[in-house]
């Protein structure tokens, strides 16, 4: 498994940065976003298989920039977080600094007062 840096620079931002977004977030284990257009994948994955599935989501204007990593990296003002997809089954030691996303429902809390009937018409 590799880490992968992508990068890119939307000139319109609002037309499909969250779609883009979902879909890096696919293209690994694991990932990071330590700016707001820069993230970190960690995949089994060739850097052609991630340009030719991220290039769908880009308008000829637009700008992307995926490269392998190494492990080291200097950072200031930002820090990584590594998030990955929930898989069943799957424990998350309390100490590390691994997210699993979406993280799991939490059960309904009841109501503090019982719900009243709705009045009928008459």
């Amino acid at each position: 498994m590799r880490t992968y840096l992508i990068s890119y620079d939307l000139a319109h931002p609002t037309r499909n940065q969250h779609v883009l977004a979902q879909v890096i977030m696919g293209l690994g284990e694991k990932w990071a976003r330590p700016l707001s257009n820069t993230w970190y994948v960690m995949s089994d994955r060739e850097e052609v298989e991630l340009e030719t599935e991220l290039r769908e989501m880009l308008a000829e204007d637009d700008g992307l920039l995926i490269q392998a990593t190494k492990r080291e990296a200097a950072m200031t003002n930002t820090s990584l977080r590594w998030f990955r997809q929930r898989r069943p089954g799957f424990d998350l030691a309390p100490d590390g600094n691994i997210i699993a996303f979406p993280s799991p429902a939490t059960p309904a809390a009841e109501p503090m007062e019982p719900e009243l009937p709705f009045a009928k018409a008459g």
